[in-house]
């Protein structure tokens, strides 16, 4: 392990994440020498010296992550910026969460080498119904589903009563972030809200159950599958999303699940780990895994194969400090360096010091159906609660890296006055140490107390005459 952190801290290799924020590798570069961001949105205004945003970015209605990160590959500022911290001789490396085809068309033709599983195959991994057949494969099982097509209600039920899932149920189509795609139905009256979006296409019905989401990220080596830390999610609080079931964020804390779930829960990961590599998946991906309350039985989620938003949790958990950050796995698969690994006792290890480690990140998005011009809004950086009990800015910050109590938080700002805020957008990060759900997974006194105060800093313009809303987000790989 000395000598990974030897080769990443003295290498000159460039490596440039790219994206709308920063957010999901942020502190990296604490490890990794040639590490830096290329962004859209500069959360600390050309004041942080490993982010790098193009000044000549007219106002863009983007309709997606790629789309960003095609923009800004394209830009000729960002290429000069590459172009500079590029050795002579060397290939710049490039890393993000969302891409496409078209994104592998402009690294082929700048020279740049895109270090990330194809495009192709992260399309067809993306899908609910693949990674339920992939887990199915390796014996990393669902929650009782049936993957069928309908036309009607009626065709639901006789499919749900075949399969003995009950008719409290789950759909979900193939793609889209679970807040969005994933439905929650009764009654064929609520099912007609949805038909539109679950009739006619391969769906996953699945029985309804009591459950705690844990999101767990992992990296898949030539030596087998490392596996980051179990962390609990954050989902559907009104505060922070107008999404049903959306995620909003992550918390790690000793009780997360007890040893033997944990094991099990591991297990999960690598199996479908194991499955993926079949496919010729290669790097970083973050499974969901979901405990049932009532059996204790564990079941596989979706999987994301790309960085996620967890990915902000993992960098700073004791296991990191110890080793790496879990990236540095990734980076070291796609180096072209040999090197060995003793996968199953970085795991084991990892296992015990993850229990001693509590973080939380919550993403604060614009809640309200309107369109509005910033005007004001909280700058990024150290926030602490006074003497007077209200959350105030303290300083300017790179990273989160720093924090130390349940007093103090790092506010990553997305949006700043002159960009537009819509229903759903994402105003901005905020991580802290300590828990922000009770254990009856409501938000603390203290999350709201963090919500209230930062939603309290922004001033905004409602733009009635306004109909179009952007829909990209700034934090979640998913």
């Amino acid at each position: 392990m000395s000598e990974i952190r030897h080769y990443f801290r003295t290498s000159e290799q460039p490596v440039f994440f790219v994206g709308a924020t920063a957010f999901n590798l942020l502190g990296l570069d604490r490890w990794v020498r040639g590490f830096s961001y290329i962004v859209y949105y500069d959360a600390w205004e050309r004041s942080h010296p490993r982010v790098f945003s193009p000044i000549d970015k007219p106002y863009i209605e983007f309709e997606s992550g790629e789309e960003i990160n095609n923009w800004l590959l394209r830009n000729p500022e960002v290429r000069a910026h590459i172009a500079r911290r590029t050795p002579s001789g060397t290939r710049p490396q490039i890393a993000m969460v969302f891409f496409d085809a078209e994104t592998e068309e402009i690294c082929a033709e700048l020279g740049y080498d895109l270090i990330l599983p194809s495009a192709e195959l992260r399309e067809r991994l993306d899908s609910k119904i693949v990674t339920t057949q992939l887990g199915d494969s390796v014996g990393a099982p669902s929650v009782p589903n049936v993957l069928t097509t309908v036309q009607s209600w009626a065709d639901v039920v006789a499919v749900a009563k075949k399969a003995k899932l009950g008719t409290d149920l789950v759909l979900q189509t193939a793609y889209g972030d679970s807040g969005k795609t994933t439905f929650f139905v009764t009654s064929e009256e609520e099912f007609a809200k949805i038909a539109g979006e679950v009739t006619g296409v391969e769906i996953k019905i699945m029985k309804r159950i009591n459950n705690r989401p844990i999101a767990v990220e992992a990296v898949l080596t030539r030596h087998g599958t490392v596996v980051g830390p179990c962390m609990t999610e954050i989902t559907g609080h009104k505060a922070l999303t107008p999404y049903r079931g959306g995620w909003a964020g992550n918390e790690m804390f000793p009780e997360v699940l007890d040893d033997d779930t944990r094991k099990r829960a591991t297990d999960l990961v690598v199996r479908l780990g194991g499955a993926l590599g079949k496919e010729g998946y290669r790097g970083f991906f973050e499974v969901d895994v979901l405990v049932d309350t009532d059996t204790g039985e564990v079941y596989l989620g979706e999987l994301n194969p790309r960085i996620s938003g967890a990915s902000a949790t993992t960098n700073v958990t004791a296991g990191a400090y110890a080793d790496v950050p879990l990236f540095v796995f990734h980076l070291l698969e796609y180096a072209g360096v040999d090197f060995e690994l003793d996968v199953a006792e970085i795991n084991a290890r990892w296992e015990e010091l993850a229990s001693e480690d509590e973080w939380s990140t919550m993403v604060i998005k614009h809640t309200d159906p309107t369109v509005e011009l910033i005007n004001a809004a909280p700058p990024t950086g150290r926030y602490v609660i006074n003497h007077d009990g209200a959350l105030v800015f303290s300083n300017a910050e790179s990273d989160w890296h720093q924090i130390n109590n349940e007093g103090e938080a790092f506010f990553l700002r997305v949006y700043g006055p002159g960009d537009y805020r819509w229903k759903g957008a994402d105003l901005g990060i905020l991580v802290t140490k300590g828990r922000l759900q009770t254990p009856g997974n409501k938000l603390t006194i203290r999350a709201m107390h963090f919500i209230d105060s930062i939603r309290g800093m922004y001033a905004a313009t409602p733009l009635e005459s306004r109909a179009a809303e952007p829909r990209t987000s700034a934090a979640k790989g998913s």
